[in-house]
């Protein structure tokens, strides 16, 4: 059975999963589905086609599901998706997509978004990613796993993250940045490879030592770019975190990669 304050406010259609806590003051819209175990606690607002998933926790003043902000919104029925055992703390505000974006915001498993952060329309965001207070991402922008953004940080639309980067509080992201890269600065910059992260998460020192190679063949100074790449790919082509990666930077994208100052080492 679900508890539900006398208070809150759950709006005849919406779905409710067992044991589903709601607190006071909350709001719960007609197309909302909540699943098991999902706690609300006072004052938040859960509206629109949005779907929480199972042991999610939404703290007070949260809105989740509002229409985006974007001028190009019609009213279309998009939707947000937000999986599995998620925290999402004060003040966090997540839209749903767009028909440009595909009409569908989504949200992994095992997230923590700190206080006052915002997943804006039509983003994706992986498993386990951490977003620090005040952390923003502009429309259509996709988060790799493991990815930790820290405060205050914002990311411009478009942009991709790979998994396990580390963007440093108070960056200001206008480019893709790679998997388990680590960047910072005002106008965010590579500053070498997320090596803290790495050893928490197990990866072994072979592999960080494969990682740090590549990374300073890619983005040497010597040589074409292309050529660069192609070197990395026969140096280590059987090196499945290296090759993460080349694909990451293969791929089409509209904002380009990230680059790290000159004479800057992993």
């Amino acid at each position: 059975m679900a508890k539900i304050h006398p208070t809150a406010i759950v709006e005849p259609g919406a779905s409710i999963g067992a044991d589903v806590a709601v607190g006071p003051y909350c709001c719960v819209g007609a197309d909302v589905s909540l699943g098991d175990r999902v706690q609300l606690h006072s004052h938040v607002v859960v509206t629109g086609h949005t779907e929480i998933g199972d042991d999610t926790r939404v703290f007070p003043f949260a809105s989740i599901g509002h229409p985006p902000q974007d001028l190009k919104y019609k009213g279309e029925p998009s939707t947000l998706v937000v999986g599995r055992n998620n925290v999402i703390r004060e003040h966090v505000t997540m839209n749903p997509g767009t028909e440009g974006g595909g009409m569908v915001t989504r949200v992994g498993n095992g997230c923590l978004f700190m206080v006052g952060s915002h997943v804006a329309h039509d983003c994706k965001i992986g498993d386990h990613v951490i977003m620090a207070n005040n952390a923003t991402l502009g429309g259509h922008v996709e988060i790799g796993d493991f990815a930790i953004l820290g405060g205050l940080s914002a990311v411009h639309q478009f942009v991709r993250i790979g998994r396990h980067a580390m963007i440093g509080g108070m960056s200001g992201v206008e480019q893709d940045v790679i998997p388990y890269g680590s960047v910072m600065g005002d106008r965010a910059r590579l500053s070498g490879l997320n090596i803290v992260g790495l050893k928490r998460r197990g990866f072994s020192r072979e592999n960080i030592h494969a990682l740090r190679t590549a990374y300073r063949l890619l983005f040497a100074q010597e040589g074409a770019f292309a050529e660069r790449l192609d070197d990395v790919v026969e140096m280590f082509e059987a090196n499945e975190t290296v090759m993460e990666i080349v694909s990451f930077m293969r791929a089409a994208s509209s904002r380009g990669v990230c680059q790290p100052k000159s004479g800057n080492a992993a």
